[in-house]
């Protein structure tokens, strides 16, 4: 009976991944269509392609540092498996089905918030009602918060400062020589946040799915010990990972592409080379420290950061507001629904055991 309910819970958490990358496709491929170098059908298929191959470096031994870190760094493993498999279950359940919520509604009003964040927020949310804050990891939890406000302001001085930089490099070129180089050099610079998008957002169900089969049918496999040293992940989990959000952007949402590709600045292809480098880059350099930062918010902040150095004008800061809002929201939104899932879905186990 355990082992159907293990994959279930299983493919729920791939479904969220699916729609982390239906949510994220926007980050990936805004810029690139929006400068109209790619149509939306090839771009979301360019951002597919490296969101998948970046699971390669599993190959060679990088160690999965943003699974481990939304697996072992936000709630109390070894505290949550001691509490027994039905808990572990309805947890993890709940913080999942309070991510995909948020997410389908920020999609739906087409404002990119951040599903690292929700996924984050649903954690705490199913976590409090049977563990208590005693239950949750605060260094993680503030390590995650701090980068709502970090990675947008980083993400938005690199934009910034490469803008400066290649603006001054291209500046005796013709506008149109500048603008055919960089519509080619936009492929290189899509793929390298498609890659960084992949590389982070994929590892962070990885932590989930881990969390589900060694508090379940894998508790034998790996003792607390084992975890805390090195969290564990096994390779085909990595490979469905990064299958499904791969898979996910390939039907990315267009509402959003629409809000960071067009509402927020106006971007020529320059502009999208810098703002997708910068933010990759970013995204990149903070995966490697095992920090679970969000791609949305630090495009976000690439492209505004592109765009001020047009002048402030050259910002809609009315619908720069709206996202940050949802940013604010994010985490408390999410922790909500989790915790009203818990509620239901333990009344429910219990009237059932």
């Amino acid at each position: 009976m355990l082992l159907p309910i293990v994959v279930g819970l299983i493919l729920v958490a791939l479904a969220f991944d699916f729609l982390n990358g239906f949510h994220d496709a926007a980050n990936s491929i805004a810029t690139v269509v929006s400068t109209r170098v790619l149509s939306p059908l090839w771009a979301v298929a360019w951002a597919a392609f490296f969101n998948f191959i970046s699971a390669a470096p599993v190959l060679w031994g990088v160690e999965l540092k943003v699974a481990a870190t939304m697996g072992k760094g936000i709630v109390q493993f070894d505290l949550l498996r001691a509490h027994g498999t039905p808990l572990v279950l309805t947890v993890i359940f709940s913080a999942l089905m309070g991510a995909i919520v948020w997410n389908l509604l920020t999609w739906w009003w087409g404002l990119p918030s951040s599903s690292s964040h929700a996924l984050a927020g649903g954690m705490i949310g199913a976590a409090l009602p049977p563990l208590g804050f005693s239950g949750l990891i605060g260094s993680g939890i503030a390590k995650i918060a701090a980068f709502i406000v970090l990675s947008p302001l980083i993400g938005m001085v690199l934009g910034s400062t490469m803008m400066v930089l290649t603006a001054w490099v291209v500046r005796r070129k013709t506008p149109a020589r500048v603008d055919a180089l960089f519509r080619r050099l936009q492929l290189v610079s899509a793929g390298i946040f498609s890659y960084s998008h992949g590389t982070n957002d994929a590892q962070k169900v990885m932590g989930i799915i881990s969390v589900i089969l060694y508090g379940t049918i894998w508790a034998d496999r790996v003792s607390t010990a084992d975890v805390a040293a090195k969290f564990p992940v096994p390779f085909w989990v990595v490979l469905s990972c990064h299958g499904a959000i791969a898979l996910g952007t390939m039907f990315g949402g267009w509402r959003i592409v629409r809000t960071m590709g067009h509402n927020l600045t106006k971007l020529q292809p320059i502009g999208g080379f810098c703002a997708e480098t910068g933010g990759g880059v970013t995204i990149l350099a903070l995966a490697h420290y095992g920090i679970p930062v969000s791609t949305t918010h630090t495009i976000t902040g690439a492209i505004v950061g592109v765009g001020s150095t047009k002048g402030t004008r050259a910002v809609r800061w009315g619908v720069a507001g709206r996202i940050v809002w949802a940013w604010i929201l994010t985490i408390p939104a999410a922790a909500l629904v989790a915790t009203i899932v818990f509620f239901v879905t333990h009344a429910i186990v219990r009237a059932l055991t």
